[in-house]
């Protein structure tokens, strides 16, 4: 079977506020999607989840969203291309000072819930991005969901792009993940989200809620540290995916 990525969205607490259990995640992730500030995080807890990472031998990226620490990046906002750009830019650079100063670099860059899902289906957001992305750093891996706009365009912008599927939610007939409001949007069923991502692999297919076979590239898995019991089911999910021969690990940096 392939390989595969295995990655995490870590470093959501700011203040005196943490969210999820980072230190226990790195020990069964590839890749860690810092936050950057705009959404959670500041710049101790940016800097603390970056040298668990290296500690742990996890892949750095950046984690960049709209500037929406109350919403936590999760309500969708208008913002002009050039905002989003600008606000992209100003996320990878914080946490490629810091990375640096921690005695390693980002390698890849994953946006954020609203930020995410607006891209995935409006152009002109989604070259924002990957221009953002290409101008700061074009040896970045872009992460972008897996079938939509994000991965197209980023492609045609010049990067290199790992399609990303999830563990942890359901689908829709359209190929994109169930949104959060909606009932059984996650599955915190351990054996049906591995049932869910062997057929990704194997088949290519990932069978909606209505039951349809939706077509799907698989190069990264996210999984979600915020939820409950995140920690075990995270274990759990990668023992089942190594005893099934899929090769988990990072991407290898690329050049231009």
């Amino acid at each position: 079977m392939k390989s595969l990525d295995l990655n995490c969205d870590l470093g959501e607490g700011f203040g005196v506020y943490q969210v999820g259990d980072d230190e226990q995640l790195l020990q069964y992730v590839t890749s860690a999607n810092v936050a950057c500030g705009f959404h959670a995080g500041d710049p101790s807890t940016m800097a603390k989840t970056v040298r668990l990472a290296v500690a742990s031998g996890v892949s750095v990226g950046a984690h960049p969203s709209l500037a929406d620490l109350q919403g936590f990046g999760r309500r969708e906002m208008v913002v002009s291309p050039a905002e989003v750009y600008d606000a992209v830019a100003y996320q990878l650079g914080a946490l490629k000072a810091i990375a640096k100063a921690a005695g390693t670099s980002v390698r890849h860059v994953k946006a954020h819930g609203a930020l995410y899902n607006m891209a995935a289906k409006n152009e002109q957001l989604a070259e924002a991005i990957s221009r953002a992305v290409k101008d700061v750093d074009s040896s970045l891996v872009f992460y972008a969901p897996a079938g939509t706009l994000s991965v197209t365009v980023a492609r045609d912008v010049g990067l290199r792009v790992l399609c990303e599927v999830f563990g942890d939610r359901t689908y829709q007939d359209d190929g994109t993940i169930t949104p959060r409001k909606l009932p059984r949007a996650m599955i915190a069923s351990l054996d049906e989200s591995v049932a869910q991502v062997k057929n990704m692999l194997q088949d290519g297919f990932v069978r909606s809620l209505s039951g349809r076979e939706i077509p799907i590239e698989a190069d990264t898995l996210c999984i979600h540290g915020d939820q409950p019991g995140a920690v075990s089911f995270v274990k759990g999910l990668r023992e089942a995916l190594i005893a099934a021969g899929v090769t988990l690990s990072a991407p290898s940096s690329t050049s231009h």
